[in-house]
């Protein structure tokens, strides 16, 4: 039978199968940024399309090319959120959260929409894990944000995954390198593509992003902003390497970083693998010094970083990363009969309200497919409930694992019994692993 409607080119669905690979990366982030000080933001998924032109800028290739934009009859023009910050920056600065002392620190998951050419790690829906720092102009903060993107890889199990950093300035001492680019680029205007001969005038950073591989050539010996920059910016990178070498995180410093957005300043810095092809990015951020300003606010020092969560997962899938163990079902009560049904509600009630995940039969099957299903599905017990059973007050509880059996009563004591053969079930295989360990000397 073929599928009258499919899903989009370039979105992903997340089946039950694999929500718990999403379910460890989402609680190690989030576990993670809390430890560091960060509460969670929440943000619409779109915003006015005015937000995301001021911020990431209008000749960057997020503003030109792989925006969805969308209206409705009577409204604004909107934009379905192509990255974070700004509609976290735009946030705070709407409900005051500013005004609460300094420094501010949220973090947040949400889903992000680029028009892209779909590659393996990029989709035009993806997910980023996010964190920004308002109020802090100082080096420190800027290693205290890499220091938590780090503790994110690391706690995640990712191995090879490279530190880079760079310093792209401030406004002032990042125009004496743009005027140097314009002209080192100017005797090649006819050789490069169309986008960065567009791009020479206006943004001539941007050509050092270019994906062609012969503007990259022609990149090769451009001048370097770390030879532009004003004293107080080299000093800054200089203090930020000092503290990252203090907080034993190593790191490159690689020149040729401007990242992909308008809005940052001064330190920027990417985690790359070369595990998942050219999209090698897992980590990105910086600073962006004159975003809140840009938006309205008062001028307010701020920085951040946005991990991309499926190129985090791949990198984990290929490394063979630990992942939590989904959860699977406690108790499976089989019934045989109209009487063993109406008692398994209320046993299944009792138990599920200790937090205990039971299932029973809702599609009427014979006992023999309940006992395949309850296989199936992996449960760790299962009872047989009949007539007999409902008459004496008693069954067999089984353990699946084992084979072993014990008696269990119906009554008021089910509860208990129960916590305590999971409590046998669980101190039972710890003490085989210990057995196992003892066995083999260590």
């Amino acid at each position: 039978m073929a599928l009258l409607v499919k899903k989009p080119k370039g979105t992903a669905d997340v089946v039950p199968s694999r929500s718990y690979m999403w379910h460890t990366v989402e609680q190690i982030t989030a576990d993670t940024a809390q430890q560091y000080g960060f509460k969670e933001i929440r943000v619409p998924t779109f915003e006015d399309t005015g937000l995301f032109v001021r911020s990431v800028g209008e000749t960057t290739d997020v503003v030109q090319k792989e925006m969805y934009t969308v209206s409705a009859a009577g409204d604004s023009t909107f934009t379905l959120r192509p990255e974070g910050t700004a509609g976290v920056m735009r946030a705070m600065l709407e409900n005051g959260v500013m005004n609460e002392g300094f420094p501010q620190k949220v973090y947040y998951i949400l889903s992000c929409f680029r028009h892209e050419n779909v590659q393996a790690g990029r989709l035009r829906e993806f997910h980023q894990f996010g964190c920004e720092m308002v109020g802090s102009s100082s080096p420190r903060a800027d290693a205290e944000v890499i220091s938590l993107a780090k503790s994110v890889l690391d706690r995640v199990g990712l191995q090879n995954i490279a530190l880079n950093i760079n310093s792209i300035g401030c406004p002032e001492c990042r125009e004496k390198y743009r005027q140097a680019l314009r002209e080192y680029f100017e005797p090649h205007k006819d050789e490069l593509c169309h986008t960065c001969r567009e791009r020479l005038d206006k943004n001539p950073m941007r050509l050092l992003d270019c994906k062609s591989a012969e503007d990259q050539a022609i990149a090769k010996d451009a001048p370097v902003i770390l030879d532009y920059l004003c004293d107080d910016c080299k000093a800054h990178f200089e203090k930020l390497k000092e503290y990252l070498t203090e907080m034993g995180i190593d790191f490159s410093v690689n020149p040729r970083i401007v990242r992909g957005l308008d809005y940052y300043t001064r330190t920027v810095f990417e985690f790359i693998t070369t595990e998942i092809g050219a999209q090698g990015t897992v980590c990105g951020g910086g600073r962006y010094d004159g975003l809140i300003e840009e938006l309205g606010g008062a001028k307010t020092a701020a920085l951040g970083f946005g991990m991309g969560l499926e190129r985090l997962l791949l990198v984990m899938q290929k490394q063979g990363c630990d992942f939590m163990e989904e959860k699977t079902c406690d108790l499976y009560i089989a019934t045989m009969g109209e009487n063993a049904v109406k008692k398994a509600l209320s046993m299944t009630t009792a138990l599920r309200d200790e937090g205990f995940f039971v299932e029973y039969d809702l599609v009427e099957r014979g006992l023999k497919p309940q006992m395949k299903y309850a296989d199936k599905i992996g449960a760790k017990f299962v009872i047989v409930l009949g007539d007999n059973e409902i008459e004496s007050g008693s069954a067999k509880l089984k353990n699946m694992a084992t084979g072993e059996q014990t008696d269990i009563t119906l009554g008021e004591k089910l509860t208990e019994q129960f916590s305590q053969a999971m409590l046998n079930e669980m101190f039972s295989g710890f003490e085989d692993e210990v057995g196992g360990i003892i066995g083999k000397g260590e």
